[in-house]
């Protein structure tokens, strides 16, 4: 983008016309009479060349005018851009490890489901900071909050349900390891996204104190259940038979869930197959929308010294030339 910063300059190219009418036609009009006392001496000081080049010095000066004169005007070269303003917000995704997630209900699994779509989830969150915590019979932080996406990725790729020793399920620890995350955290949204399929057996906080304490922080929970209705198989690693199958009861503490959920003026999903874990996450990225400003801008750089210089060569020549080659002779 080029622009001329104080244009009004341009009012001054009026005096050029009048520049021009004085040099070549009021001075060339002007008649003198010089008594010399041999004409010879007057046709060699007046050579052919000199009567040609008569009207390069007006033409140099007025050149000269003309390019600082555009110098004042300030030419600019502007490069357009934008910057991106957002109120970011902070999610703890809380997930759970414990050996029912292996149930396969959701395909391939209830844990491999919710890996996918928990990954996909954060990748759609460009604006915002993410964080994971792990629960099983305890809770672990895997992640503190990160724009580093691709770590939050990477940790979600790696979950199974060996990682922690301790058998069962401590929804209350997962929340509250979660409300600890967001503790410190000045975002203007503060989420926790909470995945199990089961109810609270372990841990020293129940899930409804642990919504309290997210409560009391303004903090928002959106509790999901992951598992069908029914009956569910789940693969057993038997030492002595191999691998075999179980069936399992569903047994998702649903009422506690959405407890915990309108506690926080959250909401509570039950997802009973891939697709709809898939839909859940899909409702709650639109809930929880980053509000995005963007500013267009201009970044301007000077231009002015290169008329500038051209003025002052051409300036420089008028002198240099009307002294020397083109010297008027008296």
């Amino acid at each position: 983008m080029f622009r001329f910063a104080d244009p009004y300059f341009f009012l001054l190219m009026a005096v050029l016309p009048f520049m021009a009418y004085w040099f070549w036609l009021r001075k060339g009009n002007r008649s003198s009479s010089v008594r010399f006392s041999d004409v010879a001496l007057v046709a060699t000081a007046s050579s052919r060349r000199r009567a040609r080049l008569r009207h390069v010095l007006p033409l140099l000066r007025i050149v000269a005018v003309a390019a600082m004169i555009v110098a004042f005007a300030r030419p600019q070269t502007g490069i357009t851009g934008e910057e991106v303003l957002t109120d970011g917000i902070d999610i703890v995704m809380v997930m759970d490890v414990s050996g029912s997630m292996l149930a396969e209900d959701l395909e391939p699994n209830r844990l491999e489901a919710a890996k996918v779509v928990a990954a996909e989830f954060v990748r759609n969150r460009v604006n915002d900071r993410v964080g994971l915590v792990i629960f099983a019979g305890e809770a672990y932080t895997q992640a503190p909050l990160t724009l580093d996406h691709s770590i939050i990725e990477s940790l979600l790729g790696e979950l199974n349900t060996e990682m922690i020793g301790v058998q069962g399920t401590a929804i209350g620890m997962g929340i509250a390891t979660a409300v600890k995350r967001l503790e410190s955290s000045t975002a203007k949204s503060k989420v926790i996204v909470l995945v199990t399929d089961g109810r609270n057996n372990q841990g020293q906080i129940d899930p409804v104190t642990a919504a309290q304490m997210a409560q009391a922080l303004g903090i928002k929970i959106y509790s999901v259940g992951a598992g069908g209705h029914g009956i569910a198989r789940i693969p057993i690693n038997d030492p002595v038979f191999g691998r075999r199958y179980q069936s399992i009861e569903v047994d998702i503490d649903e009422e506690t869930l959405q407890q915990t959920a309108e506690l926080t003026n959250g909401r509570y999903f039950r997802a009973t197959d891939s697709d709809s874990l898939a839909s859940v996450y899909a409702e709650i990225d639109e809930l929880e929308k980053t509000e995005i400003e963007v500013v267009n801008f201009t970044r301007y750089g000077e231009l002015f010294h290169y008329p500038l210089g051209v003025g002052l060569l051409f300036l420089f020549l008028e002198l240099a030339l009307g002294n020397t080659v083109l010297r008027k002779v008296p």
